[in-house]
């Protein structure tokens, strides 16, 4: 598995429009990251147990999300360590958060929670049927893109003038 990587963990359902504006990040943060041994990108769906060993498996998490931030739709917030763990612990979101918060858990109970992890959470418009995100999310998930940038150059140590990484503003 990954051990002493960076784990990024695309969360939702593509199926119903703004939920799936995790996953819709994940692939556009995994195609200008691909060239990079230390970052795994996960599709992690809609959550399963199954997740555990990843998380417990890595030093630092950068998760995806929609979720419910009681802000304008396309708000991007970044919860870093505690703050993740209070949003987490604190806060009604969407029904698989609710599997999030019980991995985070249970990566704390076998004392393997990551080192550093970020929930950076995508507030959407609306969850229907739909296989795109609203327009006001899909202009969001840039931001959401760069937000987790600034993490991964941060915690690998990253020039990006070595990399070769451009990101977009």
């Amino acid at each position: 598995m990954l051990h002493n990587e960076t784990l990024i963990l695309g969360i939702g359902n593509t199926l119903l429009s703004d939920e799936g504006a995790g996953i819709h990040a994940l692939n556009i943060l995994e195609s200008k990251y691909s060239n990079i041994s230390k970052l795994t990108f996960l599709d992690g769906g809609t959550l399963s147990f199954t997740l555990a060993a990843w998380i417990e498996d890595c030093n630092n998490l950068i998760v995806l999300d929609s979720a419910q931030l009681h802000s304008p739709a396309g708000t991007i917030k970044t919860f870093v360590n505690k703050e993740m763990d209070h949003f987490l612990g604190h806060t009604k979101r969407s029904a698989h958060e609710v599997g999030l918060l019980d991995l985070m858990d249970i990566s704390r109970i076998t004392d393997h929670l990551p080192e550093k992890r970020a929930l950076i959470g995508i507030q959407p418009e609306k969850i229907a049927w739909g296989m795109q995100p609203t327009d006001v999310v899909q202009q969001s998930l840039e931001s959401a893109v760069n937000e987790a940038s600034k993490l991964i150059k941060l915690w690998n140590n990253i020039n990006v003038n070595q990399q070769k990484i451009l990101i977009k503003d």
